[in-house]
């Protein structure tokens, strides 16, 4: 009798141990892909900066065969998506599986398409004018008060217009 309940609480215990597993792989692999780091030689492809210079306005494309495309910032990201046979022939818009951009404030890696951009700030980077990417709307609307921008965007509502102002 002894023996049965244990054989019961092993395979209970096993059972369970297992269904966390399977739970936490399963959740691992829906997140997709996460944000990676340039190392010291990753230039960006559209001007040839290196981009672990520039760390508080890194962004990157991933693709699906797991490589990466590290940019000193939005705009040249921005440039690269639009047209990503230019600047790495054979590449396509279908290849891309994630965009990440630098939070301005908290300096984390955000989700490109998620993040709100200010235009026409103050704020220069690397490659002079540029979108300033933030995960808040919030942070994005004190932002732009502060640093007398003219426009709060989404991914979608970045227009060419809005890349030729930048230019």
């Amino acid at each position: 009798m002894f023996q049965r309940k244990s054989s019961r609480k092993l395979s209970v215990f096993l059972f369970g141990t297992l269904a966390m597993m399977f739970f936490f792989s399963a959740a691992a692999f829906a997140a997709g892909p996460k944000p990676l780091k340039p190392a010291a030689k990753d230039k960006c492809p559209v001007c040839g900066m290196f981009v672990a210079k520039y760390p508080d306005f890194v962004a990157q494309i991933q693709f699906r065969d797991g490589s990466a495309a590290f940019f000193d910032g939005v705009k040249d990201l921005l440039k690269f998506y639009r047209n990503p046979a230019r600047y790495a022939p054979g590449r396509k818009a279908a290849d891309i599986s994630a965009l990440y951009v630098t939070d301005y404030y908290s300096l984390r890696n955000l989700d490109g398409f998620k993040a709100y951009y200010v235009s026409g700030s103050d704020v220069y980077g690397p490659m002079g004018k540029e979108l300033i990417p933030f995960e808040k709307r919030s942070d994005a609307q004190e932002f732009l008060r502060d640093h007398k921008g003219t426009a709060i965007l989404s991914f979608r509502e970045i227009t060419d217009a809005v890349m030729k102002s930048l230019e």
